[in-house]
């Protein structure tokens, strides 16, 4: 090597060693310089655009984290959302860094955020059932609000760069009822993003996704891959899909079209295509049990789908879009393992649209569904239906199967299949029940020798006989016939009958047969789910025989309905309730109208119940979609633990009303109040040991129990509590899962002051002097009022008026009595003894007005009038009468509380406690609005 070309290598060596230690230097220094800089500026930006609650532990200012971006890293973020959900979390994630234009930070000494990292994270986006969202927590800067390009749209975004790594991605909106749940989200956005339109290119990689609409699953546990560039107007926050591909699983689908978010929803036009593609792939966004049957079977054919998602989103204005579908499979064949006969010419060609994403407006379109099995099965339909409560139908089901060779065809593992199957019905015209139309139709449908087995249990259902045919020539209720004759089967070598003829749905006539045994946890097992268990043992022998009619108008000599049901046993669930109920033994018989309870053990929970009695019209109630179930019975019970019935309240019913799912979700620490069935009325004569609610042990429970439309009542009801009888009118009515009305009357006599404070909590917070109380006492009083979501008191919704008697009652140590006694110099007025005294009372809005009552004590004779608050308060006026007569007297004042009173002599000016709220944290009283009243009017 030359000198000359040897000494310009080691002059650019050092100036390349030079550059590299000055930029990792500055790597270094840049941090150190502007730390308090841009962490400010960073809580700055956050505290002026976020109308939310932002928290994280520390901060730091790096070029290693997302090297070589400088950025500002926030640990362990939490974000709340928008309201109504300021409560709930957001966003919770590991770390998220903001980028920092580094230019703009040397040059211009100013922070400008263009970079965006996400590690780690929970993303909880959440929609409640009127439209309200938890992402509306950005607030537009000053300039951006006074643009008036469109009002309707949003705001700017300003990044280069969104990256997500490894986050959780859950979108759960209950108005469009759609719930998405993302693991292992992996998400890189790129593209000029500090424009007002810009192209984001997108790298999307999602490990597990679950799509449920409706809470029915679409997808579960599905691998998505995505290759996007999107076209972002960040003033309209317009999205334009250009490029899109997508891969669930094996399955392509490409997306075109725009969506735009909206201040008060979102306008879309988006396609979803998979064109030209192997059933094959389109089986794999099955979900994943049956994948592995996938990969054992040959699958060929072609399919075409096509989604479509268009409209405006606006719950406010009833807007909704309109949402269609298309699927078609040509050429489709099954064969699993080398079947003696696959399943050959599949061809299905479907069309649905939900305008406006009504389901009375749904327009199913299944041109054709058709398949053969060998060389003679085959099956074939097709289904054109306009509506849904008043549906216009015109289909025809066809075919002859052999359910062996099907079964052998497509594979069914966990199944096994056996029988002749053969239907054909055709059917055209309108369903609704509320104009009594049926379609005009004519077929039938049969199966014979057939068998049923899964892998749940070792013993197959036999011998199953189903003939059932149906004719309606004219297309109404009226004409409408259907026969079932014979339906039978054999289980465990018990046979069960089944023969049935119902006419004239209008007034439907009937003439049925059931006879056989079950042993129903034996065949549960052969339709079992996990997670759920029933046992148990039925034996029927009915014969029904009359018309809907003969019951509802009191013709019951026309009935002829007979025979028993004898269940041993059985355990039941219900949606209303969080436990199950069992069923130790009902014996029941019918006799025309009536169904008797001739015995009937049951228990919920640690409650037991014994009732005998009967249920009016039970035919009729089973007959009509909302019919009411009418009975009497006597009750005896040794507990009822009321609390076990609380609807919030954990139990072993996964089944839930979507009502109550949805308060145990927003209220997880309440235990909901008790939810009444609305097909009920149903009067019980109640003999009870022992009954459990909210703390409280009522004893010896007898009287009146009902359950109506309008809800549950007591009725001429008592009790023992505290040790002596309590007497109770009462209705109840849930409003809510979490809110419930009362009223009542309460009447007791003779029990212990002391007892009633430390053990009832109402009379606790509505007779808070009774603290420093001993001897007995009497109530009667009416009181009506709300529940919350714990079954507990609104105090501020009570309303109501009654009599308090003191029989024999001393006060001793009361902070009011001891105060008069010190302000007036009389020592025998603050132990005052009472006996036979009344004190009427009345309540209103969260206060206790007292009418004027006197007593005498050490030769005074004082009258208190006034008002006190469950909140403590009190505005008491009292005029002390003196010796001899209490004709002379003076007047007293006292406001305060019941632990500090404040006492005027010879004054007659209170406050208005029904402008005051106690503080019970800090002692004192803070002056606040009225008190509004939180029943419903």
């Amino acid at each position: 090597m030359n000198s000359p070309f040897k000494n310009i290598a080691l002059k650019a060596l050092k100036v390349t060693g030079i550059t590299i230690a000055s930029i990792l230097l500055l790597l270094f220094l840049i941090p150190l310089l502007f730390p308090g800089k841009v962490a400010s500026e960073v809580k700055k930006i956050a505290n002026e655009r976020l109308d939310t609650k932002m928290e994280f532990s520390k901060s730091r200012l790096s070029f290693f984290t997302h090297f070589p971006s400088l950025t500002v890293s926030l640990d362990d973020l939490s974000l709340t959302g928008s309201a109504p959900f300021g409560n709930d979390t957001l966003i919770k994630a590991e770390q998220v860094a903001f980028g920092i234009n580094l230019k703009r930070l040397i040059f211009d000494n100013e922070v400008k955020i263009n970079k965006l990292y996400v590690s780690k994270a929970l993303i909880n986006v959440m929609v409640n059932q009127k439209g309200q969202a938890n992402y509306n927590i950005y607030k537009a800067p000053d300039e951006d609000k006074n643009k008036a390009d469109n009002p309707e749209e949003g705001t700017a975004i300003r990044l280069e760069r969104i990256d997500l790594e490894d986050c959780h991605v859950k979108y759960n909106d209950r108005s469009a009822k759609i719930l998405i749940d993302a693991k292992g989200f992996n998400y890189v956005g790129k593209g000029n993003l500090s424009e007002d339109i810009f192209d984001l290119n997108t790298d999307a990689k999602i490990d597990n996704i679950d799509f449920y609409y409706n809470r029915t699953a679409y997808l579960r546990k599905k691998e998505l891959r995505a290759d996007l560039i999107t076209r972002i107007n960040t003033h309209a926050l317009s999205f334009i899909l250009q490029k899109n591909e997508l891969r669930i699983n094996k399955l392509p689908l490409t997306f075109t079209g725009l969506f735009t978010i909206l201040r008060d929803g979102y306008k879309i036009n988006i396609k979803a295509a998979s064109k030209n593609t192997t059933v094959k792939d389109l089986f794999s966004v099955m979900p994943p049990e049956y994948l592995t049957w996938l990969d054992e079977t040959e699958i060929s054919g072609k399919s075409d789908l096509l989604l479509s998602f268009r409209g405006n989103y606006n719950v406010s204005k009833n807007q909704k879009p309109d949402l269609a579908f298309n699927l078609k499979i040509n050429e489709g064949a099954i064969n699993y393992q080398n079947a003696p006969a696959p399943l050959t010419d599949f061809q299905m060609d479907l069309n649905t649209v939900l305008p406006s994403l009504d389901v009375e407006k749904l327009l199913i379109n299944l041109r054709t569904l058709k398949f053969k099995v060998g060389e003679k099965d085959y099956f074939t339909a097709y289904l054109h239906s306009k509506g849904f409560n008043e549906m216009t139908v015109d289909a025809s089901v066809k075919g002859a199967l052999d359910l062996a060779t099907v079964d052998a065809a497509l594979g069914l593992s966990t199944i096994d299949l056996k029988g002749i199957l053969k239907t054909n019905i055709q059917a055209k015209g309108v369903f609704s029940t509320s104009k009594k139309l049926f379609p005009k139709t004519i077929g039938g449908i049969s199966l014979r020798n057939g068998s049923l087995k899964t892998d749940s249990y070792p013993n197959p259902i036999t011998d199953i006989t189903f003939i059932a045919n149906v004719l309606n020539k004219a297309g109404t209720f009226e004409d409408l016939i259907v026969a079932v004759a014979p339906a039978s089967f054999v289980f465990e070598g018990n046979p069960m009958y089944v023969n049935a003829t119902l006419s004239d749905f209008n007034d439907l006539a009937y003439n049925a047969k059931i006879k056989g045994e079950l042993n129903v946890g034996r065949i549960y097992k052969v339709f079992s789910k996990k997670g759920v268990d029933i046992t148990g043992w039925a034996k029927a022998d009915l014969s029904l025989k009359g018309k809907q009619s003969y019951a509802t108008t009191g013709q019951y000599n026309k009935l002829d309905n007979r025979g028993t049901i004898i269940l041993k046993n059985i355990k039941a669930t219900s949606e209303l309730f969080p436990k199950a109920f069992y069923i130790k033994q009902g014996n029941f018989r019918f006799q025309n109208e009536k169904m008797w309870f001739e015995k009937f053990d049951a228990f919920y929970g640690k409650s037991d119940f014994a009732i005998n009695g009967y249920l009016l019209n039970t035919i009729n109630y089973f007959l009509e979609s909302h019919g009411t179930l009418s009975g009497n019975f006597n009750l005896k019970s040794k507990l009822i633990n009321v609390d076990e019935f609380m609807a919030l309240e954990k139990g072993e019913n996964t089944d839930r009303n979507i009502e109550v799912q949805y308060a145990k979700e927003d209220h997880p620490k309440m235990s909901g109040v008790v939810i009444v069935p609305k097909n009920l009325n149903v009067g019980l004569t109640a003999n009870v040991n022992k009954v459990e609610y909210n703390g409280l042990v009522l004893n010896k429970l007898t009287g009146k129990i009902g359950i109506t439309k309008s809800g549950f009542y007591l009725e001429n009801t008592n009790f023992n509590i505290i040790d002596c009888i309590l007497g109770i009118n009462a209705t109840y009515k849930d409003e809510s899962p979490t809110s419930a009305h009362f009223d009542a009357h309460f009447t007791a006599k003779d029990f212990s002051v002391e007892r009633a404070y430390k053990e009832i909590p109402m009379f606790h917070d509505m007779v808070s002097a009774a603290e420093k109380a001993q001897g007995i006492i009497g109530v009667d009083y009416n009181i009506k009022g709300d529940l919350n979501g714990n079954m507990g008191p609104i105090y501020e919704s009570l309303e109501g008026g009654g009599t308090l008697n003191l029989r024999d009652v001393k006060v001793k140590g009361l902070k009011l009595f001891d105060g008069i006694s010190s302000k007036t110099g009389q020592d025998g007025l603050n132990n005052p003894d009472m006996k036979g005294i009344e004190i009427k009372s009345s309540i209103d809005n969260n206060l206790i007005h007292i009418e004027p009552f006197t007593f005498s004590v050490a030769s005074f004779k004082p009258t208190i009038k006034g008002t006190t608050s469950f909140d403590g308060l009190l505005d008491l006026r009292m005029r002390l009468g003196l010796p001899p007569f209490g004709i002379v007297g003076f007047p007293i004042v006292i406001t305060g509380t019941h632990e500090d009173p404040k006492i005027k002599i010879f004054s007659k000016t209170g406050q208005k406690i029904d402008d005051a709220i106690y503080d019970e944290k800090n002692n004192k009283v803070i002056k606040e609005e009225k008190v509004s009243k939180k029943r419903k009017n």
